[in-house]
């Protein structure tokens, strides 16, 4: 084996030094290659969006209902005040000429129907009806502002 001119008597720090660089590869285009993958891009973009508006206008719809809950927490187990809290809640998720003119035995069944139980149908319905006609103990009204809170979180408004 002959050895090449060049490098006779040179020691190995030389020959290295007379090596010549690697090459460096291309760099790695990050647009996708294939036009599919801009496709599927682009329509999971429009279906985050469009879930974002249904999440916005679902927290848009149910603002009444957040309202009344922090106004129920301020007035405690009052009835007279729940009562007046029920009916100006139903009067924002119900039509108007649905609800206005209920009252007695109709508003609670109403109430209950809306709410898919029968809890208003009992003695906590009627305390709810007679509460700004008279004076009522704690003890009558124990359960009374945890019905209302049912009702105000999972009554369903009306499909229009």
């Amino acid at each position: 084996m002959t050895d090449l001119p060049e490098t006779e008597g040179k020691n190995l720090i030389e020959l290295l030094d007379m090596l010549k660089p690697i090459p460096e590869p291309e760099p790695i285009s990050m647009f996708p290659a294939t036009s599919g993958w801009i496709w599927l891009g682009l329509a999971l973009a429009a279906l985050l969006l469009w879930a974002a508006l249904l999440a916005r206008r679902h927290w848009r719809a149910n603002a009444y209902r957040r309202a009344a809950l922090a106004e129920l927490d301020g007035v405690g187990e009052d009835p007279v005040a729940i009562a007046e809290i029920l009916r100006r809640t139903a009067l924002v998720a119900f039509p108007r000429a649905q609800v206005a003119g209920l009252s007695g035995d109709d508003w609670l069944a109403f109430l209950d129907d809306s709410h898919g139980g029968s809890g208003f149908a009992s003695d906590l319905g009627e305390i709810l009806l007679t509460a700004p006609y008279r004076q009522l103990d704690a003890p009558e009204t124990a359960g009374l502002h945890r019905l209302a809170r049912s009702w105000i979180r999972t009554h369903r408004r009306p499909t229009a």
